[in-house]
C-alpha cells in the first residue's frame, strides 16, 4: 500500500530543508561548544522528521485538515529559527556602532532615542505599542484570508512569506545587531546623547538588558515589554522583518486587487512602521532597509516559485491575481 502514495513535499518544506542546511554550515563554522553544536543538530533532525511526518501523513490521506497543519507546522517553527538567530551569531561581534553611527550622521540625532520623547502620551504610546504587536495577528490573520479565499494564490503567498523570513534569518545569523533597545544600554546613555558609539565586540555574549520605556503602564505596552522578555532576544534589528514581512504582505494584497481589505489594514500597517522605530527595536535605517527588502524579497520568492515549482507556462497567470 504504501508504495502507492504519492510522498511529495511543499515548495516551502523543500526551501526549510535547504535552510536548514545552509544553519547547519553556519552552526559548524561559527561554534566551537561542542554540547551547543550537538543541541542545535539534534533539534533539526527533530524538525526534519516533523516534516517528513505530516507529508506522509497527507500523502497516504489527502483531507484539507492534514494539509492545513503541514502550514501550520512550517509557520510555527519560525518562533524557533527567529531566537536561534541569537545561538548561532552571538560570538561575533556586534555592529549596532555602525547603524548608530549613520544614523547620525543622517539625521544628527537617534531619532529612536527622541521619538517617544515628543510623544510620549499614553494614548500615543498605546497606538504605537498596539501597532507593534499587530504584526502577529497581521500574518496569521491574512494567511488565513488567502487561504480560504483562494488557496491557488495562498500557496504562492506562503511560500514568498516563509521565503523572506528565512533570508532576514540568514541576514541576522551572519550580521550582528541588536537596536537600539539594547545597544544604547551597552554603549552607555550619556555617550549615546553626545553622538559617540563604541565597538563592543561580543558584549551581548553575556548581557542583555533592554532599555526601559516610558511609564505609561498602558495594556499594551505591558503586552509589549511581556513577549519582549519571554520571546525577544538581542539579534535581528537591521533589516527589519517587522517592516519587511508587514510590507511584504501589503504588497500581496495590493497585487491581488484586495482594496478594500488593503485600505483596512494600511493604517495598522502605518502605526505598525513607526512603533518599530518608537519602542526603540529599531533605526530608522532599519526601517527603510525593511522596505526595499520587501520589494526585493517579493520579486525573488515569486521568481523562484515560478522557476521552480510550476511546470506550466499558463500557470504563472495565477501569480497575477
Amino acid at each position: 500500500m504504501l508504495r502507492n502514495i504519492k510522498f511529495r513535499f511543499l515548495p516551502t518544506e523543500k526551501f526549510t530543508f535547504l535552510y536548514i542546511l545552509i544553519t547547519s554550515i553556519l552552526i559548524l563554522f561559527f561554534k566551537s561548544d561542542k554540547h551547543e553544536v550537538a543541541v542545535l543538530l539534534e533539534y533539526r533532525v527533530m524538525i526534519v522528521l516533523g516534516i517528513c511526518f505530516f507529508a506522509l501523513i497527507d500523502s497516504y490521506k489527502r483531507i484539507w485538515i492534514l494539509r492545513f497543519l503541514r502550514y501550520v507546522y512550517l509557520a510555527v517553527l519560525l518562533s524557533y529559527w527567529y531566537p536561534e538567530t541569537f545561538d548561532i551569531n552571538k560570538t561575533l561581534p556586534n555592529l549596532d556602532f555602525l547603524l548608530a553611527d549613520f544614523e547620525q550622521l543622517i539625521f544628527g540625532c537617534q531619532p529612536a532615542l527622541l521619538f517617544d520623547g515628543y510623544f510620549h502620551q499614553q494614548w500615543f504610546s498605546e497606538i504605537m505599542n498596539m501597532g507593534y504587536l499587530s504584526y502577529y495577528p497581521l500574518i496569521v490573520i491574512t494567511g488565513l484570508y488567502f487561504y480560504f479565499k483562494d488557496s491557488t494564490y495562498f500557496k504562492v503567498f506562503f511560500f514568498s512569506i516563509i521565503f523572506s523570513f528565512y533570508l532576514f534569518y540568514l541576514v541576522y545569523s551572519v550580521l550582528p545587531t541588536v537596536g537600539p533597545q539594547y545597544y544604547f544600554i551597552a554603549n552607555g546613555m550619556a555617550d549615546v546623547e553626545k553622538g559617540i558609539f563604541h565597538h563592543i565586540g561580543n558584549y551581548f555574549l553575556n548581557n542583555n538588558v533592554v532599555i526601559g520605556h516610558p511609564a505609561n503602564n498602558g495594556f499594551f505596552q505591558n503586552l509589549v515589554e511581556t513577549t519582549q522578555l519571554v520571546g525577544e532576544r538581542p539579534t535581528a534589528a537591521f533589516p527589519s522583518s517587522h517592516v519587511g514581512i508587514s510590507t511584504l504582505i501589503m504588497i500581496h494584497i495590493f497585487k491581488k486587487r484586495y482594496f478594500k481589505v488593503f485600505t483596512f489594514i494600511s493604517p495598522i500597517y502605518l502605526a505598525l512602521l513607526l512603533s518599530t522605530v518608537y519602542i526603540k527595536a529599531h533605526y530608522v535605517i532599519d526601517v527603510f532597509a525593511g522596505l526595499m527588502t520587501a520589494f526585493l524579497f517579493y520579486y525573488l520568492s515569486v521568481w523562484v516559485y515560478r522557476q521552480l515549482f510550476i511546470l506550466k507556462p499558463e500557470k504563472s497567470l495565477e501569480l497575477n491575481g
